[in-house]
């Protein structure tokens, strides 16, 4: 009788730990310290429904079988939201809530990982659907320079405020599209983490009057160097930047430090340089 009641215990033990061992497998990957504290892909800030929250679910081995009932699922109920982060709809998906009169309130946007390329954000930057679009998160779309220009040369897309290009390859040329835009005036965050930028980009970006109003820019993993950097930390037209990350870029700890040191930007409460 004893042994059974011992059973009987232990059983009730491991029943009762289940709950918690499945809640730790599903809970997303939080990101490390530093950079990347955007994770979930979605707009920076996390805004509205297709906002920044950590999600937990994976990354799909291809596109869903039904596009229209996945982005009607991944669209809040209020309709200016949508997350659709690492779905892989690509272009039929960008086609299909480009036509969508429904989608119209779109204010927040979450794209990461859906194989856009230039050809997808052609398609959004053409759309009047996104017009009221201010949070978008086009990360990890295989985005070029041409993809840049679309977004800098589309008459919907004036009221941007955040907008995450990380992980693509638009480079300085892309940069330049961008920066000279008046569909940036608004911004006050902008990721172009790991796109291959070089001196010529950051020196651009220092020169623009239209990021004015900018809070945050993240610059992690590029090819800027001493120079680049320099010119970033005393623009004159970066006056209300408080966070800038050029992490992993081609800067040496001496330079790195020296840089630190000199900087001229009014408000900058975050830097980080090496």
């Amino acid at each position: 009788m004893t042994s059974l009641w011992k059973f009987i215990v232990a059983v009730f033990c491991v029943l009762a730990l289940v709950p918690f061992l499945w809640a730790g497998e599903r809970s997303p990957q939080h990101p490390p310290a530093g950079k990347n504290p955007h994770a979930s892909g979605g707009p920076p800030s996390g805004h509205g429904g297709a906002g920044g929250g950590h999600h937990g679910y994976g990354r799909p081995k291809g596109p869903p079988a039904d596009i229209p009932a996945h982005i009607k699922a991944r669209t809040s109920p209020d309709g200016t939201g949508i997350n659709l982060n690492n779905s892989q709809v690509g272009i039929p998906g960008m086609k299909i809530m480009a036509g969508a009169p429904e989608l119209q309130h779109v204010v927040s946007l979450a794209l990461k990982g859906n194989h856009l390329g230039d050809e997808g954000v052609k398609i959004l930057a053409e759309s009047d659907t996104f017009k009221h679009t201010e949070f978008l998160s086009l990360w990890d779309n295989e985005v070029t320079s041409q993809g840049a220009e679309w977004l800098a040369r589309s008459p919907h897309l004036a009221n941007l405020k955040e907008l995450n290009l990380m992980e693509n390859v638009i480079g300085d040329e892309g940069v330049q599209a961008l920066v000279t835009s008046p569909n940036v005036k608004h911004l006050t965050f902008l990721d172009l983490s790991a796109n291959q930028i070089t001196d010529a980009g950051a020196i651009a970006i220092a020169r623009a009057k239209n990021l004015s109003n900018l809070k945050r820019l993240d610059l992690y993993n590029n090819k800027i160097g001493p120079k680049g950097a320099k010119a970033l930390l005393n623009s004159p037209v970066l006056v209300n930047l408080e966070h800038l990350d050029i992490v992993k870029n081609e800067i040496d700890v001496d330079t790195a430090n020296r840089l630190s040191e000199a900087k001229v930007l009014p408000k900058l409460k975050a830097l980080f340089i090496h």
